[in-house]
């Protein structure tokens, strides 16, 4: 859908609009139907593969160990994180619905800044868990207790709330008195906060400092955590003992970096990159970030992790032999 094509009616609003009209990815309109058709294969395999996650470490009884719990955690929030976004892209791409209230695009805003610091948040924790089993393994027991991962995940969800209450706020009482046409996919925060008429920086400069501190302190602390862990496997004298260390911690590695490299380079790419970066490629970049984890946690972890990968194989060929015997 083109901006010409969204009619005069879509041009001027007085204080909050009604609705705000998404685009979608400006310029690449006539890939709308291939993209459709990527995104809705990525939400599939999220759906099935977080579900089957979260199914096997419930019902297990051997895979009540923190990790998995934390896992279990992760799986639950890549569902909320992919199903905030997709199914509306979806509806963008194919049907061309792109109308969305201000009531749904700020809730949908607050769902997709709260996930994702969330999932940040988990990603330290289960990095935190991979230092403890490795270098206090001892201790492992008496320090990550149920209590204690029950406390960890209350301040994780806190912490998101506390950061993302006051950008909410912000944008909530910002006057939006002219276009109502937003240059993105989703409700992102600063695309949505440029349609207002007024000084934006107090918004988009708390968005930026908060986010910075956030991701800036986590990835300092996970990546202490990960110096240790190596510092400590390294010295290990058994080589087994070492592969095995390193394997339980690798599905790890793979998943930050797959979380962290375009969420940061989305980021700065939205703040530094206006005029040097096509909107194009700032929207892709944004649009990957939400949809690339939520699809390649459970497959990496369900591959690298061999309880969880022949539990899961267990359970699909229960539920295969079940469903044919009935049908017999």
């Amino acid at each position: 859908m083109s901006l010409m094509m969204l009619g005069p009616a879509y041009n001027h609003t007085m204080e909050s609009p009604a609705a705000f009209i998404l685009v979608g990815i400006p310029g690449l309109q006539s890939s709308y139907l291939w993209l459709a058709i990527f995104l809705s294969a990525m939400y599939t395999t999220a759906l099935i593969g977080n579900t089957l996650i979260m199914t096997v470490i419930c019902m297990d009884s051997t895979l009540q160990e923190p990790m998995y719990c934390f896992l279990c955690v992760l799986a639950a929030v890549d569902i909320v994180m992919a199903s905030s976004v997709v199914p509306k892209m979806v509806s963008i791409f194919c049907s061309g619905d792109s109308s969305i209230s201000f009531n749904g695009c700020v809730t949908q805003m607050y769902f997709v800044h709260a996930t994702t610091v969330v999932e940040t948040g988990l990603l330290l924790v289960m990095a935190f868990d991979c230092y403890v089993a490795i270098c206090k393994p001892l201790h492992y027991s008496r320090i990550l207790t149920p209590k204690m991962m029950l406390r960890m995940c209350v301040a994780i969800i806190s912490r998101a709330g506390i950061a993302i209450t006051p950008l909410i706020w912000m944008l909530i009482h910002l006057p939006f008195c002219g276009s109502n046409v937003v240059p993105h996919s989703y409700c992102e925060h600063m695309a949505v906060a440029k349609l207002a008429c007024a000084d934006l920086m107090p918004s988009s400069l708390y968005s930026l400092i908060c986010s910075s501190i956030i991701v800036g302190s986590d990835v300092a602390f996970i990546t202490t955590s990960y110096v240790l862990i190596l510092r400590a496997v390294f010295g290990l004298s058994s080589k087994n003992a070492q592969r095995k260390a390193l394997s339980t911690c690798g599905s790890h590695v793979v998943v930050m970096a797959l979380y962290y490299l375009p969420g940061m380079v989305s980021i700065y790419v939205a703040w530094l990159g206006q005029g040097i970066v096509p909107l194009h490629i700032q929207v892709l970049l944004a649009d990957l970030y939400l949809i690339i984890p939520p699809t390649l946690n459970p497959i990496i972890y369900g591959i690298r992790t061999k309880q969880i990968r022949e539990r899961i194989w267990s359970f699909v060929m229960h539920f295969l032999l079940d469903h044919s015997n009935k049908v017999l």
